[in-house]
């Protein structure tokens, strides 16, 4: 029997908020290394759908393996990453953002708040939210409410989200298995699945990406600013790997391994490419 099956509660799921368009995130989310799906959700928004294997196998919690995405996603691009995640016992989010630290608030299943105050108004200063009307919204979701279950304070957060832009596809409902979730991603006209970068290259001809909207981040930019970021890289991707390793962290491996195969990526563009 799986680990899935086997729970009494909901099963675990993922979703990856971006503050980019697809076109933006796709290059990067390949790099993962994870089957996902691709979709927008909103103005200048896109959310990845996971197939959810690490938790699914039972190798870590949904929670680690969804900040573990969020850092390497964001850590390297010049947009931040939203991981909304649930499980049997817990549900919460993780906002990632450049090399700080990640914040994030967490509930019972019971909607019972168990995170700290100062944690969702440092979120909303990094998303740029209204310091009142949207912080008073979000101050009620840390406050008690026998009428509110955890997906129910999801659904909270991202009716405030809604004002910076956020509108998450009908077809992905909070709380729904990972499976379930990436398969209605799948369905929808506008999603693509995310390609390894390997499969990705060999199509490059049929497929060409606009290597000019992905910004200034990406190694195959070049230039001092991008030979900067992939040392930034290489320094902040072997600790992460290796304390991963050491506690058998899935998600900080992930993360490790994403930022030092970035900046060794990036590195050697600026090595190799043809100088003026």
């Amino acid at each position: 029997m799986s680990t899935e099956a086997a729970r009494t509660g909901p099963a675990p799921g993922a979703l990856l908020l971006c503050r980019a368009a697809p076109g933006r995130v796709a290059p990067v989310a390949g790099l993962l290394r994870e089957p996902m799906q691709l979709t927008p959700a909103g103005d200048a928004w896109s959310v990845l759908v996971p197939e959810g294997r690490p938790w699914r196998d039972g190798a870590e919690p949904v929670d680690r393996v969804a900040t573990g995405w969020a850092t390497a996603l964001a850590v390297g691009a010049p947009w931040p990453v939203l991981a909304l995640w649930w499980d049997a016992d817990y549900a919460g989010f993780t906002l990632a953002s450049g090399f700080r630290r990640p914040v994030g608030f967490v509930w019972l299943a019971s909607g019972v708040p168990a995170g700290e105050v100062e944690a969702m108004r440092t979120f909303a200063a990094r998303m740029g939210l209204d310091p009142v009307l949207d912080v008073q919204d979000l101050d009620r979701l840390t406050e008690p409410d026998s009428a509110a279950d955890a997906r129910s304070r999801l659904r909270g957060l991202l009716a405030v989200l809604a004002r910076a832009g956020v509108s998450l596809p009908a077809e992905l409902a909070l709380g729904e298995p990972a499976g379930r979730l990436r398969e209605a991603a799948a369905r929808r006209p506008d999603s693509r699945p995310v390609e390894r970068p390997g499969r990705r290259e060999a199509g490059a001809e049929r497929d060409p990406v606009d290597r000019t909207r992905l910004g200034p981040w990406m190694p195959w930019t070049g230039g001092p600013m991008a030979r900067a970021l992939a040392l930034a890289q290489l320094a902040a991707g072997l600790p992460l790997l290796v304390r991963g390793l050491r506690r058998r962290g899935g998600g900080w491996a992930t993360a490790g391994a994403l930022l030092l195969a970035h900046g060794a990526l990036g590195l050697t563009y600026d090595l190799t490419r043809p100088r003026d």
